[in-house]
């Protein structure tokens, strides 16, 4: 049998008010209509719910024995249909996943996770290095929020650029280029290029072409610090973000110039599923990032 779930919303007004003409004025509704909506719980409980005693009316004793439960069915139907938006972060306690690359979860996440710590004890962090390939982690829930230069190009994801990062050239500090470098240096160079996918060029090699120059790519690695390890040894350049990339650099004690070429600068991007757009929590914690990333960039 089929059940109207609005039936209990009027037969717990009956019960708390005692009457059709309380009822109907609780739920703004007319006598007439709470009245055959009574009629409809009585054809569907088998019992006659409230029964006239002189001018009033009483519960039956089933009524009695089913007010607490309907109620509370009731309320519940509100709260599921009606969620809070208000946060208690004293009271949050959920693990939200990032992915990122290294660069990013060197300079963002130390900021980010005091930050948190500071305003919401009861959240952790998951942090994951960015995969070699595309996957579904996003749409799936398994990751929360994905930090980068890529957005997705699908309807079903939300992105939201957080700033923007110039591209600077590392080297060792006492490189042959340190003193200054300009285009056909940098091409004369070594070079290894930062690709999760294992790319040997980048979008510099054709600015190098169209002046009819070449650089020599020695390797592409997956992480800004491996990148950096190598030049920090070898003559190798590393065209990498300023910002981002400081504290990777200054582990590594490399000296950065400019990059020799009018170049876009490299925007960070916040990545994630349309799901969590009503989220609170979710939107809180888009906001300590955005938040977190406007400190380091003002550093």
């Amino acid at each position: 049998m089929q059940l109207d779930l609005n039936l209990l919303t009027v037969l717990d007004a009956l019960l708390e008010e005692g009457s059709v003409m309380g009822a109907a004025q609780r739920l703004h509704l007319s006598s007439p209509a709470v009245s055959r909506t009574l009629g409809r719980l009585r054809t569907v409980t088998g019992d006659d719910i409230l029964v006239r005693t002189g001018h009033s009316m009483a519960p039956t004793p089933y009524a009695l024995s089913v007010r607490e439960e309907v109620h509370r069915l009731v309320r519940q139907a509100h709260e599921v249909l009606s969620p809070v938006r208000e946060l208690d972060l004293a009271r949050l306690e959920r693990t939200f996943t990032i992915q990122c690359h290294d660069a990013v979860a060197a300079s963002l996440v130390p900021v980010l996770v005091d930050r948190i710590q500071q305003r919401a004890r009861g959240v952790q962090l998951r942090v994951l290095a960015e995969n070699s390939v595309d996957t579904d982690d996003l749409r799936h829930g398994r990751v929360d929020l994905e930090l980068g230069g890529a957005r997705p190009a699908l309807p079903e994801f939300r992105s939201e650029p957080l700033g923007e990062d110039r591209l600077v050239v590392a080297m060792r500090a006492d490189h042959p280029c340190a003193a200054g470098l300009d285009l056909a240096s940098y091409a004369a160079q070594p070079h290894v290029v930062i690709s999760r996918r294992g790319r040997l060029t980048a979008s510099i090699d054709e600015v190098l072409a169209a002046e009819g120059l070449e650089r020599r790519v020695v390797a592409a690695v997956a992480t800004v610090s491996t990148a950096l390890q190598i030049a920090a040894r070898s003559d190798a350049l590393v065209t990498c973000t300023a910002v981002l990339g400081r504290p990777l650099i200054e582990v590594f004690a490399l000296a950065t110039l400019p990059l020799p070429v009018q170049s876009p600068a490299a925007t960070i991007n916040c990545n994630w599923h349309q799901r969590y757009d009503s989220d609170p929590a979710h939107a809180w914690l888009r906001k300590q990032v955005r938040e977190s990333i406007e400190e380091i960039t003002a550093r």
